[in-house]
This record gives structure tokens, sequence and C-alpha cells, in this order.
């Protein structure tokens, strides 16, 4: 079983920066794409931006482009978001997703609040 563990969330000024982590446990980690997705109140789960096992920058969100950066670290079980020149409509609960081969996003985190004043 795959759990997954997002943090770094937190309140920012906009201009301001924030990175995000997410943990997994497994050894199924490294096989799989993984991606962040977030959802702000009332509003439906959006894409943001998604990176294959290899490390390949898969796509971004066209709202997120040149100023979110995704990576991974396959040795530390561990993907990242790196969020800088916030908006205060970046504010939402951001979560990360595994895809194993053959698969969807099946396994989810809990979400780490992402907050951005104006």
């Amino acid at each position: 079983q795959v759990q997954l563990v997002e943090s770094g969330g937190g309140l920012v000024q906009a201009g301001g920066s924030l990175r995000l982590s997410c943990a997994a446990s497994g050894r199924t980690f490294s096989s799989g794409t993984m991606a962040w997705l977030r959802q702000a109140p009332g509003k439906e789960r959006e894409f943001v931006a998604a990176i294959s096992r290899s490390g390949i920058v898969l796509g971004y969100a066209d709202s997120v482009k040149g100023r979110f950066a995704i990576s991974r670290d396959n040795a530390k079980n561990t993907v990242y978001l790196q969020m800088n020149s916030l908006k205060p409509e970046d504010t939402a609960v951001y979560y990360c997703a595994l895809k194993l081969p053959g698969g969807n996003y099946d396994y989810w985190g809990q979400g780490t609040q992402v907050t951005v004043s104006s």
C-alpha cells in the first residue's frame, strides 16, 4: 500500500514563494508518474504539474507556467513543487498523486493548504 504525505503549505504574501513536498511510502514510488493538483474553495480540482518516473517534466497548467517547478528525488521517495511569484488565485489545497504503470492516479495525499494574501 502506498501512502503520500504532503507538507510545506502555509500563508504567504503575494509575490512570495513556497516549496511543497510529498513523501511517499512503499517501493513503488520510483516506478510511477507523480502529479500535483489543487482545489480552490468552490472550484473543481485542477491539474498543476506532472513528472515522469525518470524525472521528465510532463507539463504544467498554463496558469503556473514559468512560476512553478516540479521535481522529484527517487532516492528520498519525494516529489516537490517549488512555487514562486505566488498570486492570491493560487490559494487552494494542494494534493500530490501517484499513477503506477497501467493505472490511473489511484493514490492521493491528504492535501496541504496554501493561502496567498494580497
